[in-house]
């Protein structure tokens, strides 16, 4: 894959990265830079994300990329993976900002994935030349990037002492949005959104939580219907909106035969209205 080099100032994309601590003179990347104005939301968070932590991060990056938002993560494993992924998925663009030169791929496990970035519209981007191997400290630098090239920022999950409050810091100076998914209070990785959330970050329960401050023109006049098309596919829905998300737990309470619940959730898949979780679990998209 050619890697090119750029100045900030000559391409639309990085029109507010002027607004960072430490502007790179050049930037390097693979890829297509996107030329229209649509909006760009950063996804952030912890490399060992929880089961909730996963379809959360899943869930808003497939649907703010169905709506063509722009997604930035750093390609790193767990919550920064699972943001490239659901947005390639959604059929949307997403850019990775990576901590070392893009010659090398890091880490070596998303080296599929940073080609299907590629092979899909979006780009790798890293201020870092060829050759240059990934640091400690470039993972904190880099972080400025992220935030800086992004409208907002989305906490999905993250612990009291993480890498990815950084990035909340480099935002708050870029005066970027900055977006906490709030979790249960027992769980680690949830101290760090919830404590943005005290501090004045505003809280995700819904995509359109994030639209109405970024892109309201986004936005979709609120229709009532129906997902499903028969009994049990509606049933099936009501429950996983309950928050049952275990397969035998959710053909149990659907009251339906083991036979009739399979058809109903595998044809409720192959629509596009639920997707698997992995050990027989699911969830709405």
């Amino acid at each position: 894959m050619k890697i090119n080099v750029i100045s900030p100032d000559d391409h639309i994309f990085f029109r507010i990265i002027s607004t960072i601590a430490k502007k790179p003179k050049a930037l390097y990347f693979i890829g297509t830079l996107p030329h229209e104005g649509s909006p760009v939301v950063a996804i952030v968070g912890s490399r060992k994300p929880t089961s909730y932590g996963k379809e959360v991060t899943f869930n808003l990056a497939y649907k703010l990329a169905q709506k063509g938002v722009i997604i930035v993560s750093g390609l790193a494993i767990g919550i920064d993976t699972i943001a490239h992924q659901a947005a390639l998925k959604a059929g949307g663009t997403t850019i990775a900002v990576l901590a070392g030169g893009l010659d090398t791929i890091y880490p070596a496990t998303n080296q599929k994935l940073a080609v299907a970035i590629v092979k899909n519209g979006g780009a790798l981007i890293s201020e870092y030349p060829p050759g240059t191997l990934a640091r400690d400290f470039q993972f904190l630098a880099r972080n400025r990037i992220v935030s800086g090239v992004s409208d907002a920022i989305i906490v999905a999950e993250a612990a009291s002492r993480s890498g990815t409050l950084s990035t909340v810091a480099h935002a708050l100076e870029q005066n970027r949005e900055v977006f906490a998914v709030p979790g249960n209070i027992t769980s680690p990785m949830s101290v760090g959104p919830n404590r943005l959330i005290s501090q004045g970050a505003h809280p995700v329960t819904c995509v359109d939580d994030i639209l109405q401050v970024i892109a309201p023109h986004l936005l979709e006049p609120q229709t009532t219907f129906n997902l499903g098309s028969n009994a049990i596919e509606i049933k099936i829905i009501e429950l996983l909106k309950s928050g049952i998300r275990d397969g035998d737990a959710l053909q149990k309470a659907s009251g339906f035969s083991a036979s009739e619940f399979l058809q109903s959730i595998t044809m409720l898949e192959i629509q596009g209205i639920i997707r698997a979780l992995g050990g027989n679990r699911w969830t709405i998209i």
